[in-house]
């Protein structure tokens, strides 16, 4: 995944935290508003989301914050 959305990606996480709180749910499309106007993109994040790291529909926004920063543990 290109790194500059990788960094956009921490900082949805960051604000939907910031706003609700640690235990905030969110899942991929909340980093594409909603649009698909980037469907390559789109279909990346989806990939590394589903086949890649098995994750649910919703996920705490921690916990993907974590895998995007390589920080996560099981």
């Amino acid at each position: 995944m290109m790194e500059n959305f990788k960094t956009a990606m921490i900082e949805v996480c960051n604000q939907k935290i910031e706003a609700k709180g640690l235990n905030v749910g969110l899942s991929f499309y909340a980093f594409f508003k909603n649009k698909n106007d980037n469907p390559t993109l789109l279909m990346e994040v989806a990939q590394w989301w589903i086949l890649t790291h098995k994750l649910d529909h919703f996920e705490k926004a921690d916990k993907i914050r974590q895998l995007l920063k390589g920080t996560f543990k099981l």
